[in-house]
């Protein structure tokens, strides 16, 4: 029986890389089990980097009486699960699961409230140490991105993959925070590599092995694919990536329109996005859970304001505006409701996101109560041609220069020197 073919091993522990043949359980330099072997593994330099239950793992580094027990990092009574250890997930816990939800599966949880700058901060610290690695960083989200190591062999004196290594060492040590990697030849498979075997994850999906790895996945894995089309797909018989992989274009393109065409590539595993270190923002959102249901249609809008407000503050420091409105809604259900409008002129005045949702919620039915409500705008384009003047809005111009002055008084004294009166309504009113 021939003997198998080498193949390249990394040790995460040490660094160390060689190239082995048949078993090889322990790294031969340091003993360590954390090895990584693959085909492909010195040949491959499109990674995924996924900070390990993010939120959790930052407030038990910084309180190690919270070690080893359940931690749930969310948002009082009404809210909803913004992220959980992996404790805490063995009882079935999980991102965006209500709180009253998530309290009844783990009532011994210690249930944190986010703190959102502390969180920003540390992304920030993560993302600086990825940007010494390479110029070419998408982020994704605070904490997770894409990176494009290709070429980067001579300035680190090592393989992507080694060096992937040791920045999920230095991350581990010098931040406190555990990160996944995913290896692999494009974007798409990246992803699906880094949630592999987390925390402190490592996984490698090749070129050879994509289409066979991804046959029998879920068509859900795929980007694009929701409940929604899940289910479509699912009513045409197409279950799983090799469904998809295998079936008529033409087909693809009655159930997921012009979609069908790229939905079919990335079910055999092709991605030709580059990664992109601009990164591509598609919206801008903010959002709200009452501690009780709001139903009265001035309590609900004095909301919008706020949010409105938010949203608007975000698309002028980003220096975007945006054509589409989305009203969010949430029932006590959990029925989710959302609403859309394009305008004839791309925005970023918040007097325009707010009067358009509020003209959208009018159009829901009267009374009904509501335990979350939120405003996004999307199709965001360069600012330039936003927000011309109004021949039938005549007091447009007027609330516009107003809210002008406004932003020049925040910019000096804060966020809070000045508002209007709706807008502390909207504080007020949440409970």
């Amino acid at each position: 029986m021939p003997e198998p073919a080498p193949l390249p091993v990394l040790c995460r522990d040490c660094g160390g890389q060689r190239a082995a043949a048949g078993r090889f359980p322990r790294c031969a330099d340091c003993g360590s089990p954390r090895l990584v072997a693959h085909a492909e593994l010195d040949q491959l330099s499109i990674a995924h980097v996924d900070c390990d239950a993010f939120y959790a793992t930052i407030e038990k580094r910084d309180d190690p009486s919270l070690h080893d027990k359940p931690l749930i990092v969310g948002g009082g009574r009404r809210g909803v699960v913004a992220t959980c250890c992996y404790l805490a997930r063995v009882y079935g816990v999980r991102s965006a699961m209500p709180m009253f939800k998530a309290k009844a599966l783990c009532p011994d949880a210690v249930v944190i409230k986010p703190d959102m700058a502390k969180y920003a901060a540390v992304g920030r610290e993560v993302r600086t140490l990825m940007q010494a690695l390479t110029p070419l960083v998408e982020p994704i989200s605070i904490d997770e991105a894409f990176l494009d190591l290709s070429g980067t062999e001579r300035i680190h004196g090592m393989t992507p993959a080694g060096t992937l290594a040791a920045f999920a060492r230095r991350v581990e040590r010098e931040i406190g925070v555990t990160i996944s990697v995913g290896l692999a030849p494009n974007k798409l498979l990246a992803k699906i590599a880094s949630d592999l075997d987390k925390p402190r994850g490592y996984s490698v999906i090749g070129r050879a092995e994509a289409l066979t790895f991804l046959a029998g996945k879920p068509a859900s894995i795929l980007p694009g694919i929701g409940r929604a089309a899940a289910a479509r797909l699912s009513s045409a018989g197409l279950e799983t990536c090799g469904d998809i992989a295998v079936r008529d274009v033409a087909d693809l393109m009655r159930l997921t329109g012009a979609y069908g065409v790229r939905l079919q590539k990335l079910a055999r595993g092709e991605d030709a996005r580059a990664v992109n270190p601009e990164g591509v923002r598609k919206s801008v959102s903010a959002e709200t859970t009452f501690d009780t249901d709001i139903s009265d249609a001035h309590d609900l809008s004095a909301w919008l304001r706020r949010l409105a407000e938010k949203v608007a503050r975000r698309m002028k420091a980003a220096e975007v505006a945006g054509r589409t409105v989305t009203l969010k809604l949430k029932t006590p259900d959990f029925r989710l409701v959302t609403r859309s409008r394009q305008l004839a002129d791309p925005t970023m005045l918040a007097d325009r996101i707010h009067r358009t949702a509020v003209d959208l919620l009018a159009r829901e039915p009267a009374g009904r109560p509501y335990r979350l409500i939120g405003v996004g705008v999307s199709e965001l384009e360069a600012p330039t041609a936003a927000d011309p003047a109004d021949l039938v809005d005549t007091g447009g111009a007027k609330r516009a220069k107003a809210e002008q002055a406004m932003d020049k008084i925040r910019a000096k004294f804060g966020n809070e020197a000045v508002a209007l009166g709706l807008t502390f309504e909207g504080e007020r009113r949440k409970r």
